[in-house]
């Protein structure tokens, strides 16, 4: 707030009224009040107060803010209980006064998470938990909005009975959104029919859930609760009030949600059976959207598997396999870096699916008269072409570094370092830095050689699909790694061939931690790289394997 750019007349909105009336009177005790509530300085707020006895009521910021509103957003307890025992005690409804927001000091204290100030306000005034603010939200809505667990717990029972109906499924939505699920729980035990009632978006709270990570004990509980009371409705209720309820288990599928689809199989078998739209089973989807970890399940259901696997997609002939050869959705492509190893995690998922379902299907057409292989190489050719050219331009550009690197080290081999007279045919005589010095060069000349090699056969590669999947990444794993290795035995070299032209000292032991600094420079910018490639190459092996049994 600029005081300075106000001039007397025009600074005070009708709302800014006693008991400052002028800019004067604002800059000496209004700003001094804002600063006491903020620090929590009740001394400075008596003060003003003897000499404004209304101070306590006025909005001192141009939010309308009064100190009380300012002091609970603080988090200043003992200022705001000494605050509200003197409004208290002037005029009970001044508790309830409402900024520029509509938001009273209750609603900001419900913001904040601060239930001790809650507790003294509302004990001072039992009816500001109903009293609504911004967007009119009770004080109880905007803790649950906010994840302040403890707050709702305190404000639930002083605001329920008072709610509507539909203000009651928004707040249990807002207790799972926020991941307040044991609270959710006791909402649900006391009011069951929430598990079918629908929010202004037309979701259930089975809905909501099916898109979140159940990352906690208390959301898998709700899950079975919520199920369970869906099954117990009246069958004639069931079809008017879930609207297709099996449609929640795809949504769950397209996000990935694995616990909330193992929570509801575990506790309904059948749904393994089921089907959408499109006649596809949340197999067909999870291979459509890429969800290894739902897909892993396929390996726990025996021979359902094979049955499922035979479901066409009616709109467009699509098996399973037709499903595995569509390019995915960016989101789900991007989850990898690289169009090289892109390319090769959808090469695995052809495979994987392939090695599933049976040998007529990995021949069926579908009414573009496609195979499986047909389509996926269609999809796929741009992204073919690109993984070419980043697979190209990374092994050119660590190909022309590790010759570099072979040519320095394969020079500093043919000379022993601060020898000029003796040739380097006795290193037991000149100690264990020349040792050291020729493993490390001749450590360095070897492995920058053999990267060079490696990138050589990646640039000289046919870049078939195939070439993807193992070929092509695993030459470029090691490539990588040689390039490493060359880097920091050629600084370890380095390093040595200081020790032996100077006397320990500080230049010697200066120039060796200097040399980390390439070493880490290439680690911090080539690691993620590398790891990527190790993960995709090795980590692909283990994708689709069940690490453990999730169903039954």
């Amino acid at each position: 707030m600029v005081a300075g750019q106000q001039d007397d007349e025009t600074f005070v909105t009708p709302q800014f009224q006693a008991p400052f009336n002028l800019l004067s009177e604002y800059l000496n005790y209004g700003i001094p009040l804002y600063k006491a509530a903020l620090r929590g300085d009740w001394d400075a707020a008596t003060q003003i107060r003897s000499a404004h006895s209304e101070c306590f009521a006025a909005r001192i910021t141009k939010q309308g803010d009064t100190a009380l509103h300012i002091a609970a957003l603080a988090g200043r307890t003992d200022f705001v209980v000494q605050l509200v025992t003197v409004v208290a005690k002037d005029c009970r409804d001044n508790l309830a006064l409402k900024n520029n927001n509509e938001n009273t000091a209750l609603c900001l204290a419900a913001a904040s998470g601060s239930v001790e100030i809650a507790r003294v306000m509302v004990d001072e005034h039992n009816e500001l938990p109903m009293i609504r603010g911004n967007g009119g939200l009770t004080p109880l809505h905007m803790a649950a909005l906010l994840g302040h667990r403890e707050m709702v717990r305190y404000l639930l029972p002083l605001t329920w009975d008072n709610l509507s109906d539909e203000e009651h499924i928004a707040l249990f939505i807002s207790t799972i959104n926020t991941d307040l699920y044991d609270i959710s729980l006791e909402i649900l035990q006391s009011h069951p029919q929430l598990a079918i009632a629908r929010d202004e978006n037309e979701e259930t709270p089975l809905h909501v859930l099916a898109k979140k990570s159940l990352k906690y004990s208390y959301a898998c509980q709700l899950v079975e609760r919520l199920w369970n009371e869906v099954l117990n409705q009246k069958q004639e209720n069931i079809s008017q009030l879930m609207r297709h309820p099996w449609r929640l288990l795809f949504v769950a599928v397209q996000v990935g949600n694995v616990d909330f689809l193992t929570t509801l199989i575990c506790s309904y078998p059948d749904l393994i059976w089921k089907l959408d739209d499109n006649f596809r089973s949340i197999f067909h989807v999870a291979v459509q959207y890429r969800q290894e970890k739902i897909f892993r399940l396929v390996y726990e259901i025996g021979a359902i598997k094979d049955l499922l696997a035979t479901y066409v997609d009616k709109s467009n002939g699509n098996n399973i396999l037709h499903l595995a050869g569509l390019l995915p959705s960016s989101d789900r492509l991007n989850c990898i870096s690289g169009a090289a190893l892109q390319m090769q995690q959808e090469m695995l998922w052809f495979k994987v699916v392939e090695c599933l379902v049976q040998p007529q299907l990995a021949e069926a057409q579908n009414t573009d008269m496609e195979t499986p292989r047909t389509l996926f190489t269609k999809e796929h050719k741009e992204l073919r072409k690109e993984g070419e050219e980043w697979m190209r331009k990374t092994a050119s550009s660590c190909s022309f570094v590790a010759t570099l690197i072979a040519s320095v080290v394969f020079a500093a081999a043919l000379k022993v370092p601060g020898n000029d007279t003796k040739s380097f045919t006795e290193p037991l005589n000149h100690g264990a830095w020349y040792w050291l010095f020729a493993i490390s060069d001749s450590l360095s000349l070897i492995s920058s050689t053999a990267s060079i090699l490696m990138f050589l056969s990646i640039l000289t590669s046919r870049y078939a699909e195939e070439d993807f999947l193992h070929s092509l990444p695993r030459k470029l794993m090691i490539g990588l790694t040689l390039l490493f290795i060359s880097i920091a035995t050629m600084m370890i070299a380095f390093t040595a061939t200081i020790h032996i032209m100077f006397r320990p000292g500080w230049l010697s032991v200066g120039t060796s931690v200097l040399a980390c600094i390439p070493i880490i420079l290439f680690a911090k910018q080539e690691f993620p790289l590398l790891l990527e490639v190790y993960r995709s190459t090795i980590g692909c092996n283990f994708t689709f394997k069940a690490r453990h049994h999730q169903l039954f």
